[in-house]
């Protein structure tokens, strides 16, 4: 038999893209950084390579959609409020998933040490752990990801930053995940008040796991700025003000994102009062 060609990371990057299912695209996912892993770890790791990602990754029929105005709101308090909340993260975590695949496949007409690729395939790879421990909760607790409807607008900080590289870090992982560090915290007070234990450890294990993404972030945001010999708090600003189409709200996790690069005198100025 003819040995079938090895793929390269963009390809890995967008075969995932292109699988709806959400269990079958996290599977992939795994698999894929094992790939590039055990060739990192052997000394011979696998071409870059190019592709052409689709603009929206495939999703599954289910959930639906909804402008965010429209999702329904549930008490936080309550079982079903509780279900909400999981399938909320559950929503983000799959489009973390696609998010990390996508700054793979997308920017590699942009020069990176191999480092930037293990970062990336790190954090993807476990966007799809987190995915899986929310979805096996929901699924204990009698739901399923897909049950309710969820937020049509995850994906537009990556349509609107599809050609701007240092948008897209200063967006997603900087402004956006950073988010999941000022308010997971009181998600997680939330089940314990419930003695929802199980949903706590995974929980936790999500909280702990994605300081490292929002400082990989922060991370090649300077490594660019360090290259093009940008000023990396106003390029910030800058940029957060061009693609995010809202402002910073506190209160702010300080320690979780001094921890992940980020100072005060990078979101602050752009909060609310």
């Amino acid at each position: 038999m003819t040995a079938q060609p090895t793929l390269t990371l963009a390809q890995m990057a967008d075969e995932v893209l292109r699988t709806a299912d959400g269990r079958e695209k996290t599977a992939l996912a795994h698999k894929h950084a094992a790939t590039w892993r055990a060739a990192r770890e052997a000394g011979t790791p696998l071409e870059i390579g190019t592709a052409t990602p689709p603009m929206q990754p495939a999703r599954p029929d289910r959930p639906e959609l909804l402008d965010p105005r429209d999702v329904p709101q549930r008490k936080p308090g309550s079982p079903e409020g509780r279900n909400a909340i999981l399938h909320a993260i559950a929503h983000i975590e799959l489009n973390a998933v696609d998010l990390h695949w996508d700054i793979i496949a997308r920017f590699t007409h942009v020069p990176f040490p191999l480092g930037f690729y293990d970062d990336w395939v790190k954090s993807a790879d476990e966007e799809a752990k987190h995915f899986n421990l929310i979805c096996d909760r929901l699924e204990a607790l009698g739901s399923h990801y897909g049950a309710l409807p969820a937020h049509a607008g995850m994906w537009r900080a990556a349509q609107d930053t599809a050609e701007d590289i240092m948008g897209r870090l200063a967006v997603v992982p900087m402004v956006l995940e950073a988010r999941g560090l000022d308010v997971t915290p009181g998600m997680i007070k939330l089940f314990k008040q419930a003695k929802d234990h199980e949903t706590v450890a995974a929980m936790d294990v999500i909280y702990s796991e994605e300081v490292a993404h929002v400082a990989y972030g922060s991370k090649w945001f300077h490594f660019l700025c360090g290259r093009e010999n940008l000023d990396p708090k106003e390029t910030f600003h800058r940029l957060v003000r061009q693609y995010f189409h809202s402002t910073l709200r506190p209160p702010f996790n300080a320690e979780k994102r001094a921890e992940a690069g980020i100072p005060p005198d990078f979101y602050w100025p752009l909060a609310t009062a």
